[in-house]
């Protein structure tokens, strides 16, 4: 196993996503762009890729860029569903970074003449459906 399959296989989100204080008091926002997201699918073991977006304006914290990298990486080999990946990075990051807002975009690349877009925001979140 080559070293950065090594890094990627072994990722602990609890330990290895690295956030740092956010030096600043305004608000600014961070809008980060992951287009080699991967997972595999739950029934087929196929791959399925999408372009993950995560928009936020920070409080506290920032997610340092690489420790996010290989968060997204980690996916790669697990039969995760559209709906649950998105979810759970949506989830890990707005827990971590308690940000004042935040917005994560999932586009995945069609598959079998479906294209799926998944958008989940913190401000929509606090209101009723």
């Amino acid at each position: 196993m080559r070293y950065g399959e090594k890094i990627v296989e072994s990722f602990d989100i609890d330990k290895d996503l690295e956030i740092w204080p956010n030096r600043f008091e305004k608000n600014y926002k961070i809008t980060i762009t992951l287009p080699e997201f991967s997972c595999l699918c739950p029934r087929s073991g196929y791959p399925d890729y999408a372009t993950f977006t995560l928009e936020y304006i920070p409080d506290l914290w920032v997610v340092e860029l690489k420790a996010i990298k290989l968060y997204i990486n980690s996916f790669r080999n697990r039969h995760i569903s559209h709906e649950e990946s998105a979810n759970e990075v949506f989830d890990v990051l707005y827990d971590k970074l308690k940000p004042r807002w935040m917005k994560l975009t999932a586009d995945f690349n069609p598959r079998g003449n479906v294209h799926t877009v998944i958008e989940i925001d913190s401000e929509s979140l606090t209101k009723e459906v």
